[in-house]
């Protein structure tokens, strides 16, 4: 399927760890990684017409150590480097408040996916969340997507710590190629 017969089905990935690497406070554009395999990947969901979204907690905002300018701007270089690949980024939803905020965009909350379904019309039931943090696998359940934990980032030592946990990822996957792999074949 062509990016012209795009359907309702979405993608929503989170940032560190999962497609660039995971640094910390991202307080500089200059430390920011992409993957090298991030940008084939996204193209290949680009070919099968699903959105590809990215859903990233940012609270470096609201502790005062990055501006909202500088989350574009790391944004707009993941951009360059799925652009590099061929492929495009439909969009990028994230949270400058702080983990005791009573928001409802902050992961594990629901709010940014639900954002994404209203503007951009997505079937969330027929998507998934993929990220390198149970956080992740519970705001895709809070969505009702289904949910990839990736093993890059913190994905492995995430996946110890809540082995025994009450909510599972659907698949865990060793990066974000072998997520992709498990997407397309569940289309």
């Amino acid at each position: 399927m062509s990016r012209a017969e795009a359907n309702d089905q979405a993608v929503f990935f989170d940032r560190d760890g999962t497609v660039s690497e995971e640094v910390g406070y991202m307080y500089d554009v200059s430390l920011y990684r992409v993957f090298p395999w991030t940008g084939p990947a996204i193209r290949r969901i680009n070919e099968r017409g699903m959105k590809v979204l990215l859903a990233t907690n940012q609270s470096g905002v609201a502790r005062g150590y990055f501006t909202e300018r500088m989350v574009r701007r790391v944004h707009d270089r993941l951009r360059e480097e799925i652009t590099r690949a061929r492929g495009v980024l439909d969009g990028a939803y994230f949270c400058p408040h702080l983990p005791d905020s009573d928001c409802g965009c902050r992961k594990p909350n629901p709010g940014m996916l639900l954002r994404a379904r209203d503007e951009l019309g997505i079937d969330l039931a027929d998507s998934f969340m993929v990220g390198d943090r149970y956080l992740d696998v519970r705001t895709g359940h809070a969505a009702g997507t289904r949910t990839v934990l990736v093993l890059t980032g913190n994905g492995r030592e995430e996946l110890e710590r809540h082995r025994n946990a009450d909510v599972q990822p659907d698949f865990v996957a060793r990066d974000l190629t072998e997520a992709v792999d498990f997407i397309l074949a569940e289309q």
